[in-house]
C-alpha cells in the first residue's frame, strides 16, 4: 500500500537568496557575455537552460505575449546557436508540455529515425559490430533529423506565435554572434582533432584555423541564413525541400578532408526519409509518487519508464527520514533495478513490444523492490525482471550490461504567466554530434542511430533496441512534470547526460521531494549514477571524500564499488510558487554553470 501523504506538496515552501536577473536579450550586437544565475524568482513565467543568450531569447519571446512553448522553441533554437555541439536542427529530442487550461500533460517524441534502408546490421562490417569512434564520425551513425518537425508540431498544437517570430532572437545571435566562454571552446577543444575531418566543421568551428578564444564574439552567418529560410519557407524546407537535400548530400557522401586519411563511411539517408518523417504526439508516462503526479515521456525514450519504475521502488521507503548513506544505497540499488529492466524491455514501440503499462505498475516494482537489502548490494549486471508476470524477488532473466550513449545533450524549462510548463531535451547526442557540418548552413548533423545496440547487448536474448527500417533508437532523455493533488505544476525538469539522464532526474527529484532540498540545491547536488554496472559512477566531491567515516567509505562497507566521474548531468528546472511567482533553478557550476531567468524579477 502507498504511504498516506504526510504534507501538501503542491506549492513547496522556498529559503532562498533572490537573483534579480535582466529579462531578455538587447537588440544590438554583444560585446560582453550576458551574466549568468542558477536562479531566479518571480513572475510573468521563467526560463532555466544551461545559456544565459538562450534563456534571454525565452524571456524575450515571453515579454512579447508569448506562451510557454513559444518560448521554449525560442530558447531551443537559440541553444542550436550558443550550444552548436549539444543541439540544434541535425538532432532531436523530446518536447513535454503541461496545459494549464486543460491541467493535462502532454508530449512530442521527437526523436530521429534510421534510413528506411536500415536493418540489424547496421553498424556491422565485415562481419563484427564497427568501433563506436568509427561509427560517430559518419553519415552511417546520423538519423533523419526530428527536432525541426518538433518544434512545428508544439508550435501548431499549443503555441501562439508563428515559427519565424520565435526563430527571430536565436538568427540575432547566430548573425550578430555570442562571447566564448571556457565550456565553449573546451568543448571545441575536446573535438579539434575530428573537426579538422571535415572541411565545412572546421572552417566554422575553428576559425582561422584556431581553437575560438575565451571572449571573443563568435558568429555564424549560415545558421543565420538558414533560421531565415526556416522562417520564410517553413520546415518543409528540410523535410521537402532544398535544405533536405543539402541533408541526404552530406550524409551520403560526407565532405571529409582527404589528407586527414579518415573513412567518413556514408550513411543511406534519403530524401523519401525526410519527407516520411513525423514528430510523434503521445501520451505521457505516469506513475504516483508520495500522492503527486510524475509525468514524462514514454518509448521510444527509456526515460519515463526508468524514472517512474525507480520512483516506484523507493515509494514504500521513506526517504526523508533516511540517513544520507541510506539514502544513496536505496537510490542506488533502485537505478540498478531500474536499469536491468529497461535494457530488456524498452524499445521502439513501432518495431517492439513494449510492456510501458506493466514497468510502471507499482505491483512490479514492489516485486523488484524486495531484492534491496539493507546490509549487501545487488551484483551487476543484474539480470531484468518479467513485468508481464511479476514474481517477488524473482531473478530469472538473462542480465545484460547497459549500452554507452553519448553523455552530451541539452535540456530547457519554461513556464508562463499562465501557468504552462515545458520540459523539452533536446540532443544531437555525441558531443559534436557526427562532427559533420553541411556546407552552407551552419549546423552540425547528429550521431543518434549510435544510440542502437551495434549487436545484441546479450546473445541469448532478444534486443529491442536493433537497428531498423524507420526505427528510433532508445533513449535515456526523461524531461519530467511533477503536479499536485489538483493537477496544478510543483517543479518541471531534466537533463543531458546520455544514460546518466535518468540518474541525475531521479537523485534530483528525490532530493527535492524527500529530501526537501531547494530546487536550486538539489540541481547542485553531488551525485552518483548506477546504471546495472559493476562501479556506481561518483563525482569528485563523493568519490574524493576519503575518510573513513565519509559517505563513500560507509557505502564501501555495505559492498558498493566506484569509480569516479568528473561530471555528471547539467539539470534545469522551474518551480511553482505561490500567487503566480516561478522560481527558475540551474547549475550552479557544471557546464560552467546554467542561466535562470524570469520576466519580472522579485524585489
Amino acid at each position: 500500500m502507498r504511504r498516506p501523504v504526510a504534507r501538501k506538496l503542491s506549492v513547496l515552501a522556498v529559503s532562498v537568496a533572490v537573483v534579480s536577473v535582466g529579462a531578455a536579450a538587447p537588440p544590438t550586437p554583444r560585446t560582453t557575455a550576458v551574466e549568468k544565475a542558477p536562479l531566479a524568482v518571480g513572475y510573468g513565467g521563467a526560463v532555466a537552460s544551461v545559456d544565459a543568450d538562450a534563456s534571454a531569447a525565452g524571456i524575450e519571446v515571453l515579454k512579447k505575449g508569448g506562451n510557454a512553448v513559444d518560448a521554449a522553441v525560442a530558447t531551443a533554437a537559440a541553444l542550436g546557436v550558443t550550444e552548436p555541439y549539444s543541439s540544434g536542427i541535425g538532432g532531436g529530442g523530446y518536447f513535454v508540455y503541461y496545459d494549464a487550461k486543460s491541467r493535462k500533460v502532454h508530449t512530442i517524441d521527437g526523436r530521429e529515425t534510421a534510413p528506411l534502408s536500415a536493418d540489424e546490421n547496421l553498424f556491422v562490417e565485415n562481419g563484427k559490430p564497427l568501433a563506436f569512434a568509427d561509427a560517430v564520425s559518419s553519415g552511417l551513425g546520423v538519423g533523419t533529423p526530428g527536432t525541426p518537425a518538433t518544434w512545428q508540431t508544439a508550435l501548431d498544437k499549443w503555441g501562439s506565435k508563428e515559427l519565424g517570430s520565435v526563430l527571430k532572437p536565436a538568427e540575432r545571435i547566430a548573425r550578430d554572434g555570442f562571447v566564448v566562454d571556457d565550456t565553449f571552446r573546451s568543448q571545441t577543444a575536446a573535438n579539434e582533432r575530428r573537426f579538422r575531418y571535415f572541411p565545412d566543421t572546421a572552417e566554422l568551428f575553428l576559425p582561422d584555423g584556431q581553437l575560438p578564444v575565451v571572449g571573443s564574439t563568435f558568429k555564424n552567418p549560415d545558421l543565420a541564413r538558414t533560421y531565415r529560410e526556416l522562417a520564410d519557407k517553413g520546415v518543409g524546407a528540410i523535410y521537402h525541400g532544398d535544405l533536405g537535400d543539402d541533408i541526404v548530400d552530406t550524409v551520403n557522401d560526407p565532405p571529409v578532408d582527404p589528407g586527414s586519411g579518415w573513412n567518413a563511411r556514408p550513411g543511406e539517408l534519403s530524401e523519401k526519409d525526410l519527407a516520411a518523417y513525423r514528430a510523434k504526439p503521445q501520451a505521457p508516462t505516469r506513475t504516483s509518487y508520495r500522492g503527486l503526479g510524475v509525468y514524462s515521456i514514454a518509448p521510444s525514450s527509456s526515460g519515463g519508464t526508468s524514472v517512474g519504475e525507480a520512483l516506484n521502488i523507493l515509494e514504500n521507503t521513506d526517504l526523508s527520514k533516511a540517513s544520507e548513506v541510506q539514502y544513496l544505497h536505496r537510490y542506488i540499488e533502485a537505478s540498478r533495478i531500474a536499469f536491468a529492466d529497461r535494457g530488456r524491455w524498452v524499445g521502439d514501440p513501432a518495431f517492439e513490444d513494449v510492456p510501458t503499462k506493466q514497468l510502471l505498475s507499482q505491483q512490479y516494482a514492489d516485486s523488484r523492490a524486495c531484492l534491496i537489502k539493507d546490509d549487501a548490494v545487488l551484483t551487476s549486471p543484474l539480470a531484468p525482471g518479467d513485468p508481464r508476470n511479476p514474481a517477488a524477488c524473482a531473478t530469472g532473466g538473462t542480465a545484460a550490461e547497459t549500452t554507452y550513449e553519448g553523455e552530451n545533450t541539452t535540456h530547457l524549462t519554461a513556464a508562463d504567466k499562465w501557468g504552462n510548463v515545458v520540459a523539452y531535451t533536446l540532443t544531437i547526442e555525441q558531443t559534436g554530434g557526427s562532427g559533420i557540418t553541411v556546407p552552407g548552413r551552419g549546423f552540425i548533423l547528429n550521431n543518434e542511430l549510435t544510440d542502437f545496440s551495434f549487436a545484441p547487448a546479450n546473445p541469448a536474448v532478444h534486443d529491442p533496441n536493433l537497428p531498423g527500417p524507420g526505427k528510433r533508437p532508445r533513449s535515456s532523455i526523461s524531461p519530467t512534470i511533477v503536479l499536485d493533488q489538483h493537477d496544478k505544476p510543483v517543479v518541471a525538469l531534466g537533463s543531458p547526460g546520455g544514460a546518466t539522464i535518468i540518474t541525475t532526474v531521479l537523485q534530483t527529484l528525490t532530493g527535492f521531494l524527500d529530501r526537501r532540498l531547494p530546487l536550486v540545491d538539489a540541481i547542485a547536488a553531488p551525485r552518483a549514477s548506477q546504471r546495472n554496472a559493476a562501479q556506481t559512477e561518483l563525482e569528485p566531491a563523493l568519490y574524493n571524500d576519503n575518510t573513513t567515516t565519509g559517505l563513500k567509505a560507509q557505502l564501501e562497507a555495505i559492498g558498493h564499488s566506484f569509480r569516479q566521474n568528473p561530471e555528471i548531468g547539467a539539470t534545469t528546472g522551474v518551480q511553482r510558487l505561490p500567487n503566480g511567482k516561478w522560481l527558475a533553478a540551474a547549475e550552479k557550476v557544471r557546464r560552467g554553470g546554467g542561466s535562470a531567468m524570469v520576466v519580472y524579477p522579485a524585489p
